[in-house]
């Protein structure tokens, strides 16, 4: 059985994937990290880097509708809607998200969350998404960068992602867009991956977010993992585990998921349905995934 390459972003909600990456030790996968995020985990899985990636709903699935071959979905991994921080420069002149009309987003790369969300913002403040300028920064610390020195007005990460930057005086919150959408999807190469070795790694997965998401785990183990993972403060992890969940089957993806966000995405300007729209099964690599 060949060794999958499991690409991630290192964020507080990769927890049950490290807890299940320990226990495994390189037997059946090793992890890949990308930290520039969605749109990277979408190149590598492009340029043979990566066989299965956990990432954003929205670039994938906008992804696949754009015409990327280099992907399908297999299954799901966070429920629950992502929280996207809108974050701008200690001494910018923007101090609501209504201020960023006209000028230039910084996003991590072309296709990422960070830019499909910043669509999604446009939308929901009525502002034509044809005219949305960007700034490719690459990752947290370029944005960061680009906002301070007055390149770009702001841009969207993860709200508690953000938080230590913003704590630490690097930028300020003018606001928050929460995704219409549960937030991670994983998606596998149709090819590269086998779906019995994908299924098998799915399965395990399912066992560790199981573990993760219940009662017991919030209560005793979570805090401490988190805090010794990526140093948050105990009350910012405390305040994301009441904000999160995860499916009960990672090989389960709702058929809502993919047709809502395909709405939305669609409004946004970032993707065009065919004249007789698309099916669900398009995007799903039925030889492993359950659509529900």
């Amino acid at each position: 059985m060949p060794v999958l390459r499991v690409g991630y972003v290192r964020e507080h909600f990769s927890s049950p994937l490290l807890q299940f990456a320990e226990a495994d030790a390189g037997r059946t996968f090793t992890l890949v990290e990308c930290p520039s995020g969605t749109g990277q985990l979408i190149s590598r899985l492009s340029t043979d880097v990566i066989d299965i990636a956990i990432a954003l709903t929205d670039p994938l699935i906008s992804g696949i509708a754009n015409g990327s071959t280099a992907y399908k979905l297999v299954g799901s991994f966070v429920s629950t809607p992502l929280n996207w921080a809108v974050t701008t420069g200690m001494k910018s002149q923007y101090n609501t998200i209504s201020d960023l009309k006209g000028t230039t987003i910084g996003i991590s790369r072309n296709g990422s969350g960070s830019q499909t969300m910043a669509y999604v913002m446009a939308l929901q403040q009525g502002w034509p998404t044809d005219e949305l300028k960007f700034k490719i920064n690459n990752d947290i610390r370029g944005l960061l960068d680009s906002v301070n020195d007055g390149s770009t007005s702001a841009f969207m990460w993860e709200w508690f992602t953000t938080k230590p930057f913003i704590d630490a005086g690097e930028g300020r919150f003018i606001g928050s867009v929460p995704t219409p959408w549960p937030s991670w999807l994983i998606a596998a190469h149709p090819e590269r991956a086998a779906p019995a070795d994908v299924s098998g790694f799915l399965n395990g997965l399912t066992t560790y977010v199981t573990a993760f998401d219940s009662e017991e785990a919030r209560a005793t183990k979570n805090v401490p993992f988190i805090v010794e993972k990526f140093g948050y403060p105990k009350e910012d992890i405390e305040a994301w585990l009441k904000t999160v969940n995860y499916p009960q089957n990672c090989a389960e993806i709702p058929n809502k998921v993919i047709l809502d966000t395909i709405e939305v995405l669609e409004h946004a300007g970032v993707l065009k349905q065919p004249e007789n729209g698309f099916k669900v099964d398009f995007f799903v690599n039925l030889n492993v995934a359950k659509l529900t």
